[in-house]
């Protein structure tokens, strides 16, 4: 299966072994819960989904490399006891604890979360010496004479023989106590991901063309070559600051993340063109709507290959509106709450409470390690939010004039409400500017998607490339949201009125065709 389905599989394996009854006690008792082994070629994401699903489940990880640790780390170091059996005493080997099962209890200790998983990467992969713990700790769940806590699900990963030659298989009697689940590289369900993740454009449009090469490993007599799904995102992360330190990325910078010769330098070449033709076509002009019968003409006597380059080149630029859209949402969401929070003790808070409060709020969710980066910096807006409007706050009170106080009240205590009530409309003005900065930019947005969309239809029609600009629209996250959000006459118009899945098929058999041409001039 794909690593989407394998990850929804060991979700709900998960939830099934952290399940309880009405008395507490789990519906599925520890020695029935199998430990999961994840089978499956490197870089194809296996890490991450163990990442993701215990922030989505809400429990602890504690992840090992299996190989790095030797026999003493993983089962403990002996000790010699003194024990009586009758009337005897008797010197008796004991063992420390696990340095693995110790950090479960440490991640515990600081996260405050009593469930989690403990994931052991490359199972089948250890030592000869390490061999037997392994399998005892599959088939027993203990390391040396610790058992793993209750409520600890163990996930494992291993890579099949063909990746490996370290890889020591597994007995029947093993493979009986487990749940396996094999699962292989999928391009569809890396894009998905890859969208969601900001991947560089370049690198998208580029195995959308050349499939076979987003996940090759091959023999040669000169040893190992491949190209990887972790190389090519590490590669897009280079690509990407390289712009902005105004570096070049050549075919000597992507082989070494890309270590197949053929692909590396097919990707370099590609990578060349998709820069000369985002100057050649005025891409920033075109998102502004302004380009002319020249361009139109150019791209008609274009290549396909260059045309859906093109289609690549704004649907990035687009990708990158529709991502900053969303977080800023997200942003506002998050500080509005923190408005409502402000409004309902407006008497006795101040901007300054509001932002310790927002610190003290993202110490807590990082120590629970339950945060994702892209959650964190949305906190740190909200803080940065609250901490520049205590400082205007505090600029405009010192300058600002008192009132008389009201009966009832001492002067000072009428003087604080109202000082107090001052405050919160004070920084409610300053969220209402930011809410009209985030919808006039949305406007903006929505008419970029515009002038995409008529610029498209004037240089392509109904084709092929319009089929392909909504498939990409479509397995972009934020680019459908975006849609639903703010919505899209001609979105939905050529997306209900093209023959879908017969132009796509159509389409793909032409960038087979393509991939093959150029494959075959590469070798």
């Amino acid at each position: 299966m794909n690593i989407k389905r394998a990850k929804q599989e060991i979700r709900d394996s998960i939830e099934a072994y952290l399940s309880k009854d009405e008395f507490g006690e789990y519906r599925i008792p520890a020695i029935r819960q199998r430990p999961i082994l994840l089978m499956g070629p490197p870089g194809i994401g296996k890490t991450q989904i163990m990442e993701q699903i215990a922030r989505e489940c809400g429990i602890a990880l504690v992840s090992y490399t299996i190989t790095h640790h030797t026999r003493q780390s993983a089962v403990g170091l002996p000790f010699i006891v003194k024990k009586n059996y009758g009337e005897e005493e008797f010197s008796v080997t004991e063992y420390t604890m696990s340095e693995i099962i110790s950090s479960v209890y440490d991640k515990m200790e600081k996260t405050g979360l009593r469930e989690g998983i403990l994931f052991i990467d490359e199972i089948n992969c250890v030592s000869e010496t390490l061999a037997p713990m392994m399998l005892q700790f599959l088939q027993g769940k203990t390391f040396g004479n610790q058992k793993v806590p209750e409520g600890w699900v163990i996930v494992t990963a291993g890579n099949p023989p063909e990746y490996n030659k370290s890889v020591r298989e597994f007995d029947v009697v093993t493979l009986d106590r487990i749940k396996k689940i094999d699962v292989e590289a999928d391009f569809d369900v890396w894009k998905e991901y890859a969208y969601q993740q900001g991947i560089h454009p370049a690198v998208i449009s580029y195995l959308e063309l050349r499939r076979k090469n987003f996940y090759r490993v091959e023999n040669t007599v000169d040893g190992k070559i491949f190209a990887t799904a972790r190389g090519w995102e590490d590669l897009s992360r280079l690509i990407q600051v390289y712009e902005i330190l105004g570096k070049t990325v050549d075919r000597e910078v992507v082989s070494q993340y890309i270590q197949h010769r053929m692909i590396a330098k097919d990707f370099a070449s590609y990578l060349a063109l998709y820069y000369k033709y985002r100057t050649d076509y005025k891409v920033e002009d075109i998102l502004k709507g302004k380009w002319d019968s020249i361009t139109l003409g150019k791209i008609r006597t274009a290549s396909l290959d260059e045309h859906l380059s093109i289609v690549s080149l704004l649907n990035g630029k687009l990708s990158e509106l529709f991502t900053e859209c969303y977080l800023t949402d997200a942003y506002l969401t998050k500080l509005y709450d923190y408005m409502v929070y402000f409004r309902e003790a407006q008497d006795s808070l101040t901007a300054k409470n509001l932002m310790e409060k927002a610190e003290a709020d993202l110490e807590k969710d990082k120590k629970s390690e339950l945060l994702t980066k892209q959650q964190e910096r949305i906190q740190k807006r909200v803080v940065s939010f609250f901490e520049n409007a205590s400082g205007l706050e505090s600029a405009s009170e010192s300058t600002g004039s008192g009132s008389e106080p009201a009966g009832g009240r001492s002067a000072a205590a009428e003087s604080e409400v109202l000082s107090s009530n001052r405050n919160y409309e004070f920084v409610k003005a300053l969220f209402e500017s930011e809410t009209e900065a985030y919808e006039n930019r949305t406007d903006e947005i929505s008419f970029t998607l515009q002038n995409v969309f008529d610029f498209m239809e004037a240089a392509f029609g109904d084709s092929q490339e319009m089929v392909a600009f909504i498939t990409e629209l479509n397995a972009n996250y934020y680019s459908l949201w975006f849609i639903r959000e703010n919505g899209s006459d001609q979105y939905y118009r050529h997306n209900k009125g093209l023959l879908f899945d017969d132009r796509q098929k159509m389409l793909l058999g032409q960038m087979e065709e393509v991939e093959n041409i150029l494959n075959n001039g590469i070798k």
